[in-house]
């Protein structure tokens, strides 16, 4: 056997050392970071705000629900659209063009912290509106920026790049609730809203800044239709993909219990809009700590197994959530459930970069987006529905059991997702 270039003779090659920090030494990339940042920040601002305002209007749980629901109607159905022309059409202008109708969304939001009068004769209904035209734009945005968030950095670093895209995310989820909390209750609705305006027109300036070279796109006669279906394709093929996906599409849809935490933080645990935004921020607060932790550290050795672990233990979690009618376990628990939430979006996300070929990228991520706003936004609307139906405790408890046994459905039908192990972006 004959040694590797700069290999000492007869011995093997000195491990090369993990760069926590490779990926946001890329300057572009270090842009693409703070945009994100700023953007999640202002969208945890108003989403804390219009959710505090929606409730105090109807007081009823359902409304929150429909939040969800309006949402993500749009994003789902535009999502594949949005993918086919993430990889049609030059990413970097694709995201700019989302930016900057979430930028006048923002703003118009403002507007109606402004004109109390007007909104008192309509009620919700111009939220609703203004929340579905949120969802259209992240159903553009989401499969744009994370296809060229990968072409940022060298695949090597795909796994490091997305630690730190996980961890930069959760950190604006962990402020941005807090942020808007403290804003709505010692503040005003109308400067809460006038400080997310202001992040999201950051948001768009920083993207602004990032250098991109957009890769050849091969001309394609293929019919719109059948592009649309070649994410979904791709996915079905790849089971592992495919079981991931299932698992987190599942165990979010009816384990999800954000969408009722204004309920549980009036008339369960009795803290107010300012102790909403705490309890809104644990999650992400452990996902950042978790996020941090992942940043520092080699990929997962058993991926599939850590990957089932840590979704088991975010459904606990929800089901004690539940259970608690102290604040500070309630902390505790939504804590813990963001950490083991991480893992799952780190393997995730890592594992669609890694496994995907570059053309496809946009409609993949479309893909995964459908089942992540499945599950989040139509989540908060199951939520809200068995919330009416059951009683609010019930709905959390159970949806948390159920999200169990879909851990265990997934790990006895898809053994290969079982078994997987390191996930490596090197080739």
């Amino acid at each position: 056997m004959t040694s590797a270039p700069g290999e000492p003779s007869g011995g093997p090659a000195a491990p090369v050392p993990h760069d926590p920090y490779a990926a946001l030494r890329v300057p572009p990339f270090r842009w693409f970071i703070l945009s994100l940042f700023a953007m999640t920040l202002g969208a945890q601002i108003q989403f804390i705000a219009v959710q505090w305002q929606t409730y105090a209007i109807t007081h009823d749980p359902l409304s929150l629900g429909l939040l969800g629901l309006f949402e993500a109607v749009p994003r789902i159905g535009f999502a594949m659209f949005g993918g086919h022309v993430a990889d049609r059409f030059n990413r970097r202008r694709v995201s700019l063009v989302s930016l900057a109708v979430l930028v006048v969304v923002a703003l118009v939001f403002f507007w109606f912290s402004l004109n109390t009068g007007w909104m008192a004769v309509h009620g919700v209904w111009p939220y609703y509106g203004a929340i579905a035209v949120n969802g259209v734009a992240f159903s553009f945005l989401q499969p744009a920026r994370n296809a060229l968030g990968a072409e940022l950095v060298k695949r090597e670093l795909y796994p490091n790049a997305v630690a730190w895209r996980s961890s930069t995310w959760q950190s604006g989820a962990v402020v941005g609730p807090a942020v808007g909390g403290l804003l709505y209750g010692f503040a005003s609705p109308t400067i809460a809203y006038a400080v997310q305006a202001i992040l999201m027109i950051i948001a768009l300036a920083a993207f602004m800044v990032v250098a991109y070279e957009a890769k050849a796109i091969p001309r394609s006669v293929e019919p719109i239709i059948q592009s649309l279906a070649g994410g979904i394709r791709f996915v079905w093929k790849e089971r592992v993909l495919l079981g991931a996906q299932t698992l987190d599409l599942f165990s979010v849809f009816l384990g999800g219990a954000e969408a009722l935490l204004p309920v549980f933080a009036d008339q369960i645990l009795h803290v107010g809009p300012k102790g909403l935004g705490i309890l809104r921020a644990a999650p992400a607060a452990g996902a950042v700590l978790m996020s941090l932790y992942l940043a520092h550290r080699p990929p997962f050795k058993r991926a599939g197994r850590s990957l089932l672990c840590c979704v088991a233990t975010f459904a606990l979690c929800i089901v004690g959530f539940g259970l608690s009618r102290s604040f500070s376990l309630s902390l505790v628990l939504l804590l813990i459930s963001g950490m083991a939430d991480n893992v799952s979006v780190l393997i995730r996300s890592t594992m669609i970069q890694v496994l995907t070929p570059h053309h496809l990228l946009g409609r993949v991520t479309a893909v995964n987006s459908i089942f992540v706003g499945s599950s989040n936004e139509l989540g908060a609307f199951e939520s809200g529905l068995t919330a009416r139906l059951f009683g609010t405790v019930p709905a959390v408890i159970g949806g948390g059991l159920a999200s169990l046994g879909v851990v265990g459905i997934v790990a006895l039908t898809v053994p290969r997702l079982r078994r997987m192990r390191e996930i490596s972006g090197a080739d």
